[in-house]
């Protein structure tokens, strides 16, 4: 619910447990007055404005000294504010000082969308909207900020839009999309950061004086941090105290930046990072900024998490899947790398047919001249000499064995040596007359054009039309470097990271209207496009390429921390693992996919008799449990980089009859007792059975008392805990 306290000045946003307080100052100044759990009245008193510097009209001899200390909505650069800013607008004389002033409100019901941008959606009973206009009347700049709140979640989502409404041409130099404000006192700060094969780990310390936070330039939101930031007492922990999240919807560069100042408060900032960005806008034109989401929880992380999964669960995902059992794939990539043709997937696919696997994904390698990653990508032709039945004739076999099918792609970037590089060199991002860098062989497509967007669309299209295809695992291996495009002017060269990310979202928007239908999993290397603006277009995303069970204990962890299990992409695949030569039991990397979309990444031929038997048991497991796993609450009960011995998490459905706890002993300890984990999110007075075990407890029991683990044996061993009402 939103309302405007004409009397204080106040704009109350409140969410289900939390309000958020912004106070127009002085008819002018809009400043953050409160933002924590839920309040009965509107205040202003902790904006302070009765202590040195005070207002201007009182003590306008100190301006510069109020703007650096007022808790400001929406900071602008070059007035005196000497923390870290949101907008940065130089005009046609050459300076940077943007003065906003308040102008005026709007309340509406719904959630308006963001053109050309994933944003969250409500219906006009699910979510209320507050724009707030404000205006430099000196340069001719008109800002809008929007703020949503949603019936049935406590984030809070917020945009900003820029219209030049001068006659003289502006130049963005930088727009973020947020700012959070925090009193004085003594913080940490939760972070998520990786590389390739260990994305997404979590990292907290302590903030303190000076800027620190976590950063993309490479192109896309990246492995190695992450566009969410938290910040949390230094007594919070997953069930208790207070934590302020910052989520970014978007997947291109970005920064989220956490500053503590002189006077020992804190100042959070969020959005796309503006180096090598600046946007042209002539009169009239506009900038839609991207939407960040703020979440605070009073119950620790845990209501974090909730409020994030709820929202993206109903407020962001799109995909008719949403709410329904994925199939349980099989992809080739691990089973035959580039080295396959349509007998050898054939003979894949049947024998996972008759262990119930229902879908089989072809990976990269079945176009052009596709032989290794050093040919052929941007040449999206079936190759003739691996399919002489064509395409359509392996998917038709495919689907008289009872399966789906799916296909890889790769649509953003283009090898040096392809048809299409031959044709258009320009196509390629690259400065002209110099060497660009290639990463994995190959350079990036220049998507701020719309003619290489619409180019590389007509040949995926094509490729779907002509067989039965059901899936597509769209992947993107490669950062962004060499900023040059060969088709905008020299004043609009720092638009082209953003216009790139713009034509991404096209093209994916574009896909799911044709072929409504399709389930898209989006990919980057593994997890290095793992944001919410692309679950917007795709319901799950590839975790990440490391499918050891151990490794993906800290990673889906970091994942679920802020996203719904039914969005990672988790598969069983082979041992030794490929990237880290582990061997851990089949049985274990069964119970860590089935906290995921779960699949396989195989060849069900050459794996051991032992395992293969196995899988029909974890493809009944998922059947049994896939609705409690997609629909259900999630609840982090250890961490191993905490433990240093076990790791354990649980769902709870939505009714709470019913949990799921998976438990992994990682290393096992001489000498030691059954192991007793305290449950969460359990009904107090509900009565629960341990599935198999002539056990049970009250949920308050299992909650305070815990629960016994019983004796597993050994390194990287895991159980499954079933807990229904009774």
């Amino acid at each position: 619910m939103i309302r405007f306290h004409e009397d204080k000045k106040v704009f109350q946003l409140d969410t289900t447990n939390s309000t958020y307080l912004l106070a127009i100052v002085e008819d002018e100044f809009l400043a953050q007055a409160y933002y924590g759990e839920k309040l009965a009245e509107p205040i202003t008193y902790t904006l302070r404005l009765d202590e040195a510097p005070f207002t201007p009209s009182q003590n306008n001899r100190d301006r510069v000294s109020f703007y650096d200390v007022l808790p400001m909505a929406y900071p602008t650069h070059g007035i005196g504010d000497f923390r870290e800013d949101c907008l940065n607008i130089c005009s046609k004389a050459g300076h940077s000082v943007v003065k906003l002033a308040y102008q005026s409100y709007e309340i509406t019901t719904g959630k308006p969308k963001l053109k050309g941008l994933p944003a969250t959606f409500a219906d006009d009973d699910q979510a209320q909207t507050l724009t707030i206009k404000m205006v430099d009347q000196a340069i001719g700049a008109e800002v809008e900020l929007a703020y949503s709140v949603f019936s049935d979640t406590d984030a809070i989502a917020s945009s900003v839009k820029v219209r030049n409404a001068s006659k003289d041409t502006l130049w963005l130099e930088k727009i973020l999309s947020g700012c959070l404000e925090l009193p004085a006192g003594q913080y940490d700060m939760l972070s998520l950061h990786g590389s390739w094969a260990r994305e997404r780990h979590v990292e907290r310390r302590e903030i303190g004086f000076g800027y620190q936070g976590v950063y993309s330039k490479r192109g896309s939101s990246g492995h190695q941090d992450h566009p969410f930031i938290a910040v949390l007492e230094p007594n919070a922990s997953q069930a208790s105290g207070h934590v302020y999240g910052m989520h970014f919807v978007y997947s291109g560069n970005y920064m989220a930046q956490v500053e503590k100042n002189q006077f020992d408060s804190v100042r959070c900032v969020m959005g796309i990072h503006p180096e090598d960005f600046s946007f042209k806008l002539e009169q009239g034109e506009t900038f839609q900024a991207p939407e960040m989401i703020r979440v605070f929880s009073a119950t620790g992380l845990d209501g974090m998490t909730h409020a994030l999964h709820d929202l993206y669960r109903s407020h962001l995902i799109r995909s008719p899947y949403l709410h329904q059992k994925r199939p349980i794939l099989i992809n080739n990539w691990e089973a035959t790398y580039f080295d396959f043709d349509a007998d050898k997937l054939l003979s894949i696919a049947k024998e996972a047919s008759s262990l119930g696997i229902e879908m089989l994904v072809m990976d990269d390698g079945w176009f052009g001249k596709r032989t290794s990653d050093n040919m052929s990508l941007g040449d999206w032709v079936v190759t003739e000499s691996k399919f002489p039945d064509g395409l359509c004739g392996l998917v038709d076999k495919v689907n008289e064995l009872g399966m789906k099918f799916g296909i890889w792609f790769e649509p953003e970037m283009i090898s040096p040596d392809s048809d299409l590089y031959r044709a258009h060199p320009e196509w390629a991002i690259a400065v002209a007359g110099s060497t660009a860098g290639l990463s994995r062989n190959q350079y990036v497509l220049d998507f701020s054009r719309e003619d290489v967007v619409e180019h590389i669309y007509q040949k995926l299209s094509k490729v779907l039309h002509s067989a039965n295809i059901a899936y597509v695992k769209w992947d993107m291996n490669r950062p962004m470097a060499d900023l040059a495009s060969a088709n905008l002017p020299a004043d609009q060269q720092g638009e082209l990271s953003h216009r790139y990310i713009l034509g991404v979202y096209q093209l994916q928007e574009r896909l799911i209207t044709e072929f409504p239908y399709l389930l898209l999993e989006n990919c980057a290397g593994g997890g290095g496009r793992f944001d919410p603006g692309m679950l917007y277009y795709s319901p799950q995303i590839w975790c990440s390429d490391d499918t050891d069970a151990i490794e993906r204990l800290a990673i889906q962890e970091g994942t679920a921390l802020i996203y719904p299990l039914s969005t990672m992409g988790a598969h069983v695949s082979d041992c030794p693992n490929h990237t880290v030569g582990r061997n851990t039991p089949f049985e274990t990397r069964g119970h860590v996919a089935l906290m995921g979309t779960f699949g396989y990444e195989l060849d069900v031929n050459r794996i051991p008799d032992s395992d293969k038997a196995m899988i029909p048991q974890q493809v009944a497991l998922y059947h049994q449990y896939a609705d409690l796993i997609r629909e259900g609450r999630y609840y982090r009960i250890a961490s191993f980089r905490e433990t240093h011995w076990y790791d354990a998490a649980m769902v709870v459905s939505p009714d709470q009859k019913e949990a799921l706890i998976i438990y992994v002993q990682v290393l096992a300890k001489a000498n030691a007792k059954r192991n007793k984990i305290h449950l969460r999110g359990l009904a107090e007075n509900m009565r629960y059975a341990v599935a198999n075990e002539n056990f049970s407890a009250l949920g308050s029991t299992l909650m305070r008392a815990g629960l016994l683990v019983n004796d597993v044996h050994g390194d990287f061993c895991s159980r499954l805990i079933h807990l229904k009402s009774v």
